[in-house]
């Protein structure tokens, strides 16, 4: 059996819990200190995480670069110096109409220039962000650039308590008029590119419709290609619902002692679903991947200058040609027993090393 802990695991982190307290579970279960997070999520948030452990979190930032998929409740009315519910309230307004909410959701679409949260960890001077935030300093980054590339509206709640899915008032030949109805919650999908801010996307559509708005709930469902069902700890996350988050804001969660049922199963599914490198998992992660012939081992194990003739797909797959362009490509190398080996790139018609990694362990 194989005794690599070298692999990318998929956690479902649950709300109340912090991203650092979900990477100790994951050091626990593996038996490993080396880990690498593909991006965080807030200890309100929940959702995908992917983290690449022993050789393989060199990808790590490869993968926090891949476009990423949400669901978010968003609250009309207030906003927070956070964005989001662990801060204090800085700014009341009305409640938006519901034509105005729509009107003002179908805008952010496509590229958009953003200003990140003031409390994230973008470095201004050498320091994060929200540490200077945090000491009283006044923060003002920048927009970017960001890319929405779809967002769709899944549930409504109006300031009477009632509460509508997105089947209902968008399909329904029965449902009342709701334009001129206050909304008080909105349950978005978001799939956005990497660096978009889903707290800075629930101010500005809340600044938008004349209103004010922070992000009450969060879960992350995609990142690139993988996807949360797939994740240890799916089975123990709560419906993501306006329901289900309003309820959470009423509690105040601390953080899980881990010692509970749910906590002993997660660290028995982690080993059994931890992702091995293999071709078809080197795809999700966005490499082309080739075959080191064995005779030619010893000479990538032991870095010689590397030649097309050491790999057998550069001979028989049109698609990677040897006279190269002037973008880098990457490539996952594996053995003719299909271990992997590690990375190298290819630019303008030259290999060269990325890194190499052990074959695993067979025991």
């Amino acid at each position: 059996m194989k005794t690599s802990n070298s692999g990318i695991v998929l956690l479902a982190k649950r709300p109340g819990r912090t991203s650092f307290s979900s990477l100790f579970t994951i050091k626990k279960a593996l038996h490993t200190k080396k880990v690498g997070h593909t991006g965080t999520l807030d200890s309100f948030a929940s959702g995908l995480l992917v983290v690449c452990t022993g050789s393989l979190t060199r990808l790590s930032s490869r993968i926090t670069a891949f476009d990423k998929s949400y669901e978010a409740v968003i609250c009309f009315g207030k906003e927070t110096d956070t964005l989001d519910p662990c801060g204090e309230v800085v700014r009341t307004a009305e409640l938006p109409t519901f034509s105005q909410f729509k009107k003002s959701l179908e805008k952010f679409s496509g590229k958009i220039m953003q200003a990140p949260p003031a409390f994230s960890a973008i470095h201004v001077n050498g320091h994060r962000a929200s540490e200077l935030a945090r000491s009283g300093n006044v923060v003002q980054l920048p927009k970017r650039p960001v890319f929405v590339y779809k967002t769709e509206l899944k549930e409504i709640q109006f300031d009477d308590g009632t509460a509508f899915s997105s089947e209902v008032f968008a399909y329904s030949a029965d449902c009342p008029d709701f334009a001129g109805r206050k909304v008080l919650y909105a349950r978005v999908m978001f799939e956005v590119s990497s660096g978009t801010y889903i707290r800075s996307l629930a101010r500005d559509i809340g600044i938008d419709c004349s209103s004010a708005a922070f992000l009450a709930g969060l879960l992350r469902t995609t990142v690139g290609k993988f996807q949360l069902q797939d994740a240890a700890g799916y089975s123990f996350l709560p419906d993501f619902s306006i329901k289900n988050v309003v309820e959470s804001l009423e509690i105040q969660k601390s953080e899980n002692s881990g010692n509970d049922e749910s906590d002993r199963i997660l660290l028995e599914e982690i080993p059994a679903k931890l992702n091995f490198m293999t071709p078809e998992l080197a795809e999700d992660c966005g490499f082309f991947s080739v075959v080191l012939l064995k005779k030619y081992e010893f000479q990538f194990f032991n870095g010689r200058p590397l030649n097309f003739k050491f790999f057998k797909n550069f001979t028989e797959n049109p698609d990677f040609s040897v006279s190269g362009g002037e973008k880098e490509v990457q490539f996952a190398v594996f053995s003719e027993e299909n271990v992997f080996c590690g990375i190298i790139n290819m630019n303008k018609g030259r290999l060269y090393y990325g890194y190499v990694v052990p074959k695993a362990v067979e025991v």
